[in-house]
């Protein structure tokens, strides 16, 4: 297992101050570091330094960073990305905040993804010795962590086999327009390399863009709690709360002030690698995302940072 887990996120926010109310005061995240035009943040149960880099210019994914198990991971999946064409280039340590060396890879999504295997790390906020279930002095929804992301590229099976090859994820879930694997197109997918149900999904759209990332809850209760929370602080819903018929999860789609796609999820099955693939076809993608109504939204599929 050489990528443990999305480690951070990090985009362009329009206003840094109104961001930094969003994640810190609707959302929980803690505030670990600031410098002239980026805040980093991390989740109660987080505890490495960050999960997530704000950025003020812009809009939009400036790049995923990726945990490696190993420092020696890093060569073998440079190597991995270049046989499988892909162009990487490599970071020292201490050019990015608390990170160590760098694997930069510039996949075939146009999406840049850091794999790192040094972060400066400590504890959860509830300690490491006799911990309580969750601090005391929760703000907002009180997101443990980061979760996932979703982003969209122009040719989703070759972003499928790129994962497959140089991050050794499979697919737990696709949208295919067959269910035979020789004459299939592929539509989306939802790819993991733990019992996460997904680390990452790929969707077909253009090329470098962000859906959205998403926090991860406990409890069902505390999505629509969230919810809650987003109409007290005027955070614009995007869909939910409900259930993905996909990985099973609970969730609400909303928007940062920047109008980056947020969201918080809960529950999900457990992956495994010999778990066989679900496979969803488009006559029944409405459903498939959203398994209440049943239908998709023209913002969930059109409005990309």
């Amino acid at each position: 297992m050489a990528i443990m887990r999305m480690g951070y996120t990090h985009v362009r926010v329009t206003d840094l101050a109104e961001a930094r109310q969003h994640y810190t005061q609707t959302m929980g995240l803690d505030e670990v570091a600031a410098t002239d035009n980026k805040v980093y943040l991390k989740g109660w149960d987080e505890w490495d330094h960050h999960s997530v880099v704000l950025e003020e210019g812009g809009v939009g994914l400036v790049k995923f960073g990726f945990k490696a198990q190993y420092e020696d991971d890093l060569a073998d999946i440079e190597n991995k990305a270049h046989a499988f064409g892909a162009t990487t280039e490599r970071i020292s340590k201490g050019e990015e905040l608390e990170v160590g060396e760098i694997l930069r890879i510039h996949t075939p999504s146009g999406h840049l993804f850091d794999v790192y295997h040094e972060m400066t790390s400590g504890q959860a906020a509830v300690g490491n010795v006799n911990p309580e279930a969750f601090p005391r002095d929760l703000r907002g929804v009180g997101a443990p962590a980061l979760d996932h992301a979703l982003i969209t590229a122009e040719d989703c099976g070759l972003m499928e086999r790129f994962l497959h090859d140089c991050f050794g994820y499979w697919t737990a879930e696709k949208v295919a327009t067959s269910l035979d694997p020789a004459d299939q197109h592929t539509i989306a997918v939802w790819m993991t390399a733990t019992t996460q149900i997904h680390q990452l999904a790929v969707l077909e759209g253009p090329q470098s863009k962000l859906h959205h990332f998403a926090f991860r809850l406990e409890e069902g209760w505390e999505v629509t709690r969230a919810a809650d929370l987003f109409s007290m602080d005027d955070v614009p819903i995007d869909v939910g709360p409900t259930r993905h018929g996909i990985t099973r999860g609970k969730t609400v789609y909303f928007f940062d002030p920047a109008g980056n796609r947020n969201e918080v999820f809960a529950g999900g099955y457990l992956s495994f690698p010999d778990r066989p693939m679900v496979t969803w076809t488009p006559d029944v993608l409405g459903k498939a995302i959203f398994y209440h109504a049943r239908e998709l939204n023209e913002r969930f599929t059109t409005v990309l940072t």
